[in-house]
């Protein structure tokens, strides 16, 4: 009896990383949005990261909203850890660098999304918008779909 309690509170205590990871529910993974803005912070976790920044149009124009205001964004990627690990610092993405990156927005419309598991990536272009837009060509890809952190995210439970 002693054995099977001890491994039942073995098995609680081992489970509980996995349960405080949150599913990828609240997004729609039925569409892929693919937005380049202008970053304006750099949000480090210990579980999640985010880029919050100001949408950017093709001609590299912010895009405002109804009163003139810069129409921002969000995106969760992985940890801190995952992210160095594929070259990515707070140096790396200081503020107001242009990237582009690959997310699945949130049901509910806001502006906010998680970069998606398969076929996402985030493009660094440094600070001045290239000529032709962010993309493979003018910027660094950190991120690339079915590769490194973005998949690795998957087997780590979230």
């Amino acid at each position: 009896m002693k054995h099977a309690v001890f491994v039942l509170i073995l098995l609680c205590i081992l489970s509980s990383p996995a349960l405080a990871h949150h599913s990828f529910a609240m997004y729609d993974q039925t569409k892929t949005l693919t937005l380049t803005g202008k970053l304006t912070r750099f949000v480090l976790g210990a579980n999640h990261a985010q880029l919050l920044f100001e949408l950017l149009g093709p001609d590299g124009k912010p895009q405002l909203d109804a009163n003139g205001k810069p129409v921002v964004w969000g995106v969760e990627t992985g940890s801190a850890k995952q992210l160095a690990g594929a070259g990515i610092t707070v140096e790396t993405f200081p503020y107001g660098t242009i990237f582009t990156v690959s997310l699945w927005q949130l049901r509910d419309g806001r502006n906010f999304g998680a970069m998606t598991l398969t076929g996402g990536r985030l493009i660094g272009c440094g600070t001045t918008f290239p000529e032709g837009g962010c993309n493979e060509k003018t910027g660094k890809v950190y991120l690339n779909g079915g590769g490194g952190q973005v998949s690795g995210a998957r087997r780590l439970g979230r």
